[in-house]
């Protein structure tokens, strides 16, 4: 009998270590990490190259819906290839974390990349993060965690995140 390795989602509020947990759990197993918050921000990056609004839901929702996205461990991290592109870092501006924050609100957005989601994780040997992972996209995976953590200690993350980037910021 063929059994597939479990699935591990891990879910919780932004700045809580879910993206930390989630690495140092798929390195210790030898699972693919598969970094959910990415796919939104590839929407993000997309609609911005293509002029679409945040607003413009059913036209991002298509757009999501045709992305080919692919993850490639390279050396201790990962690259991210959109439509035989490579945007690690272009997904990973301010702006596009922004633009990513608000696309990820729009139900024909989540709709689209569930599917992307479920297809890229249902063979298993996966640790997902994200928005929804646990309780929408898989709710019967083998392992579930949702991760809290306090307001100031979450806004200390981020903070000092967007710090190490360079990025002007201020803890308040």
């Amino acid at each position: 009998m063929n059994r597939r390795k479990p699935i591990v989602a891990i879910d919780g509020p932004a700045g809580s270590g879910k993206s930390t947990v989630a690495r140092q759990v798929a390195k210790r197993l030898g699972f693919t990490l598969l970094d959910t918050g990415a796919l939104y921000r590839c929407v993000a990056f997309q609609s911005r190259r293509s002029g679409l609004e945040a607003t413009e839901a059913a036209a991002l929702g298509e757009l999501a819906g045709a992305m080919v996205v692919r993850f490639e461990q390279a050396g201790i991290g990962k690259r991210i290839w959109l439509d035989g592109e490579e945007v690690t870092e272009a997904i990973r501006t301010p702006e596009i974390s922004q633009l990513a924050s608000k696309v990820s609100a729009l139900p024909a957005v989540r709709q689209a990349l569930m599917g992307t989601q479920r297809r890229l994780g249902e063979q298993g040997g996966v640790v997902l993060e994200g928005r929804d992972i646990g309780t929408v996209v898989f709710p019967d995976a083998e392992v579930k965690v949702f991760l809290e953590a306090p307001d100031q200690v979450r806004a200390l993350r981020r903070f000092e995140e967007l710090r190490a980037k360079g990025v002007e910021a201020d803890l308040a």
